[in-house]
């Protein structure tokens, strides 16, 4: 049995990190913070092999977070999938210039959106056996 990947997720509203939470803790580690800062203190001391990543949250957007992930050599290639509400073709876009963004997933989480998203962001297949979320 292979060992389960480390998701960060962070948003500001615990709600959507508790979706995140059961949709995928049976696949993966999934870590949760409120805060791009907090988020900053768990790249300190783990190894993450994605990140779900709110665009608008008090404090430190998801974009000044992309920012300042730049100066944490362990998460420099960390692929980042954007869940917001906001799905304005020129938000998307943007998004969509940092190298590191690999996908965009509007609010509310759909399940099988989620599941799909995550799978391919991190090149894997669901292990064999999974029957979904």
């Amino acid at each position: 049995m292979r060992e389960k990947q480390v998701i960060l997720a962070i948003d500001d509203m615990s709600m959507n990190l508790r979706t995140i939470k059961v949709l995928l803790e049976k696949q993966f580690d999934v870590r949760l913070a409120k805060s791009g800062q907090m988020a900053l203190t768990i790249l300190d001391s783990e190894k993450v092999a994605l990140i779900l990543l709110d665009i608008e949250m008090p404090g430190m957007s998801g974009f000044e977070f992309l920012e300042k992930m730049k100066d944490y050599p362990n998460a420099k290639d960390v692929p980042i999938i954007f869940i917001s509400s906001h799905a304005s073709p020129e938000l998307i876009k943007h998004a969509s210039k940092h190298g590191s963004v690999k996908d965009y997933i509007i609010k509310p989480i759909t399940p099988e959106i989620l599941e799909k998203k995550v799978w391919a962001a991190l090149n894997m297949s669901p292990v064999s056996g999974y029957d979904g979320l």
